[in-house]
């Protein structure tokens, strides 16, 4: 009973140590084309955003619109490269303002 206990735990550290070093091991043997490169480098900020907009929404269940707008001051403050404390601090003052001051 214990060599099957030591051979799923052998088996269990494979499945889990193939997928962790695979990618080590290819990217120093295979240079992706320039296209494939510029598409990986775009997919964290569509998984932060795919992350973050349901958030966004959510800030205030009855108003979803109060939530929208501090997403778009945060994306007007980010494009014109303000510091990211500066955009954050941008979008948290005006869902305050919006649900506490005028609502």
């Amino acid at each position: 009973m214990t060599n099957h206990i030591a051979f799923i735990i052998l088996g269990m550290s494979l499945v889990t140590l193939i997928p962790r070093w695979l990618p080590v091991w290819l990217v120093d043997r295979f240079t992706p084309p320039s296209w494939v490169r510029d598409w990986l480098n775009n997919i964290p900020y569509a998984a932060l955003g795919a992350l973050i907009f349901p958030g966004i929404l959510s800030v205030e269940k009855e108003e979803p619109l109060i939530g929208f707008m501090g997403g778009i001051v945060a994306v007007g403050l980010a494009y014109f490269r303000f510091h990211i404390i500066i955009v954050v601090l941008g979008a948290i003052l005006t869902v305050f303002m919006l649900k506490y001051l005028l609502f």
